[in-house]
């Protein structure tokens, strides 16, 4: 893994990453729903690739990664990672003519990235753990209204990764729970076997005289 650009780090990034961390998605295998996303966002677009991706520590990894073969990329050279650096759509309409993608190798390089459109995945805590982005190989313009498409499916994605994190932690809670009234069903019976056996009774008093 290449090193970080302390560029690309935003200032809460300690509890952003423990953000990533709670909802328990990294190296998750794929999933049909954010599929279904992507794609939709694919053809809305009219892009060959888009992708869910989640930022990671010094990495970029793909939950998602609709018309493209690899599941992540180093953190310094993804866009994503300057993405999730604000709370805004992250848009470049023609990268090797934007200033903030010149000598990036995903642009200089064979990959040859033109388009980058990118919407950080925001929790209701307000941490960016990653981005919805549609990306195109050819230079193209962007409207308001694709921009406001793309918005609602990342929400979508969000409330997706929400929905997860709070049926883990009913489960977790039922588990909890669970545990409970044994240990207290445990002690009850404890309490009537100890009742219906009368020399434990008598010991129980002589240990109390």
């Amino acid at each position: 893994m290449s090193a970080v650009d302390a560029a690309l780090i935003p200032e809460s990034e300690p509890e952003r990453i423990a953000a990533v961390r709670r909802y328990d998605i990294l190296d998750t295998p794929p999933d049909g729903a954010f599929d279904r996303i992507t794609a939709m966002a694919a053809r809305r677009f009219n892009v060959p690739v888009s992708i869910v991706s989640i930022v990671d520590e010094d990495r970029i990894w793909f939950k998602s990664h609709h018309g493209l073969p690899i599941s992540q990329i180093d953190r310094e050279p993804g866009l994503c990672a300057s993405a999730i650096l604000g709370n805004a759509a992250h848009v470049v309409t023609d990268a090797s003519v934007d200033a903030r993608t010149l000598a990036n190798p995903l642009v200089a390089g064979d990959f040859g990235l033109r388009f980058y459109a990118g919407v950080p995945l925001r929790t209701s805590d307000g941490y960016n753990l990653g981005t919805l982005c549609v990306i195109d190989f050819e230079a193209r313009p962007v409207d308001q209204s694709e921009l406001e498409d793309l918005s609602d499916l990342a929400a979508i994605v969000m409330d997706q990764l929400e929905l997860r994190l709070s049926a883990r932690r009913a489960i977790e809670q039922s588990w909890l729970m669970a545990r409970e009234i044994d240990h207290r069903v445990m002690n009850s019976l404890q309490f009537v076997s100890t009742l219906l056996n009368p020399e434990q009774v008598r010991h129980h008093h002589r240990r109390r005289e």
